[in-house]
């Protein structure tokens, strides 16, 4: 079954419910809003194949286009809401965008990029309009009810974050099915048990690979979806229990912040209901998942993938605590580790993180560089993501670090990644970055910007406890040589880190 099944069966059950002010979108509301939105662009010459893109802040209303270009076979690209107007209409303009559907909370990045997207002649915006854009509920309301005389199952082509450069499209070739066949196909694998029973918390941008999917495949199964405007820790906590919350999705920041609560507030609320607690994105410090689980039970599971959806891995609590650090075992596609060169790395040792397939699963969309380059160089049908990692002898998965992030300094190659979960455990530690400067000597020298805890000034005093805890606890070529402090880390609210914008600050006056 997918949306308008529940539509017919479940017509007034909730689909989406904003956790701020309760106001819910209905199946049925959901279902004909789509269908109409279908119509409408299929009236302007929408066919099969054809892209659309979604600016809008965490709306009620967010996944009316998504689900329209599903039942459609639309590509559909969800554009991150906090891009300047100029990157937002690279973006739209790259991925061949016809439609844009927007919202009046997003008007003055809507305005700028009038002159910027002269390719997308479809511009909608809902709850308000501006010059340059028509009102998205006066095109639904003169479109028809009935559905299109032959939907197809769509997808999206999302872009990765750009934290290390200009944002990739990830094109994967259409199904040629209908929207029922697709998601019927998609729910063989329900690894986290959805149903129609499941309530589904969602703390992050919709915009998002992980947040956009998942709450796509709970509204599949006829699911509620919890969705929050933006992640507050104590809020997360409430929610859980006001909706009794059976599943959720997070990344390792929120787990840290919600650790980070008085104990009154992490105390306070009533979580049995939660079943399933899902995290990714980034790999999460050893010692913040150990007392997640302590804490909420076992019911974390963890997986490593990409938009790309080139292979993935998956570990539950219970592995993990015999592998602790790692991310799982191949769960789609075969791993290999392989060094600069494409040969094969014994058990242990780390190097690049390939996923084999059949079949080559995607290409990065008009940049056929940057799709060879993710490619191995003897075998077409095996990607990398650009991790780092190594395996042990069971065959779990072990995430060094990025490629990118990589410091060289007096030769020897350091992860940051290491570091930071150090520094992170650190109790006046709110957040963390570790990242190479320019050093005469060393080539490069460890360098870490510290976000502190709040109730904790940025003092000298404060920069010496941690340069002596990361001595402590670090290998000494490893621990910071200096130390930096910054107000709030520019961290995407996916949980990435814009590690870049911190980086070349330093670097500016020199070649990377």
């Amino acid at each position: 079954m997918y949306l308008a099944d529940h539509a017919r069966l479940t017509p007034d059950k909730p689909a989406m419910i904003s956790a701020d002010t309760g106001a819910k979108v209905t199946y049925a509301e959901l279902d004909a809003a789509s269908n109409r939105l279908a119509q409408f662009l299929h009236a302007q010459g929408f066919r099969r194949g054809d892209h659309i893109a979604v600016l809008m802040e965490n709306n009620l209303r967010f996944m009316e286009p998504v689900w329209a270009a599903f039942r459609s076979g639309f590509y559909v690209t969800t554009v991150n809401r906090y891009l300047p107007p100029d990157e937002a209409a690279y973006i739209i303009g790259d991925c061949g965008a016809k439609a844009l559907i927007t919202s009046f909370a997003k008007r003055e990045t809507a305005e700028a990029l009038l002159d910027l997207i002269p390719n997308c002649p479809v511009r909608l915006m809902l709850d308000g309009t501006i010059d340059g854009y028509q009102s998205y509920e006066a095109a639904l309301a003169s479109a028809s009810a009935e559905p299109l005389a032959q939907e197809w199952m769509g997808d999206s082509m999302l872009y990765s974050s750009g934290t290390t450069g200009r944002p990739k499209g990830i094109l994967r070739p259409l199904p040629e099915v209908t929207p029922a066949e697709g998601f019927a196909t998609r729910q063989l694998v329900n690894r986290y048990g959805l149903t129609a029973d499941s309530v589904y918390l969602s703390p992050a941008p919709l915009y998002h690979a992980a947040p956009l999917a998942y709450v796509l495949s709970v509204q599949s199964f006829g699911g509620t979806v919890i969705m929050m405007e933006r992640f507050d820790a104590e809020q997360a906590l409430k929610l859980i229990q006001q909706y009794g919350v059976t599943h959720s999705q997070w990344v390792p920041t929120m787990f840290v912040r919600m650790l980070k609560l008085p104990e009154e507030a992490r105390a306070g609320f009533d979580l049995s209901s939660h079943q399933v607690a899902i995290h990714a994105a980034a790999p999460c410090p050893v010692e913040v998942k150990r007392q997640m689980i302590e804490w909420w039970g076992p019911i974390l599971f963890e997986y490593y993938a990409g938009t790309e959806g080139s292979g993935s891995t998956f570990i539950s609590s219970e592995d993990w605590l015999e592998h602790p650090g790692s991310v799982g075992r191949a769960a789609l596609g075969v791993l290999h580790i392989c060094d600069d060169d494409g040969n094969e790395l014994p058990v242990g040792e780390a190097g690049l993180v390939y996923f084999e397939r059949e079949v080559a699963t995607f290409e990065y969309h008009n940049d056929a560089e940057k799709t060879r380059a993710a490619r191995h160089p003897q075998h077409p049908n095996w990607n990398a993501l650009g991790d780092v990692g190594y395996l042990d002898a069971d065959g779990y998965l072990y995430l060094t670090d990025r490629k990118a992030f990589m410091i060289i300094s007096g030769g020897v190659n350091i992860y940051p990644q290491a570091i930071e979960d150090a520094l992170i455990t650190h109790p006046k530690v709110g957040d963390v970055a570790v990242f190479g400067v320019p050093d005469a000597e060393m080539g490069e020298a460890v360098k870490a910007v510290i976000e502190p805890a709040p109730g904790h000034d940025p003092t000298d005093d404060l920069a010496a406890e941690l340069l002596a805890f990361a001595r402590e606890n670090l290998a000494h070529y490893m621990a910071p040589r200096s130390i930096d402090f910054i107000a709030e880390m520019p961290r995407l609210p996916t949980g990435k880190l814009y590690k870049r914008l911190l980086k070349d600050a330093y670097w500016k006056d020199r070649a990377i």
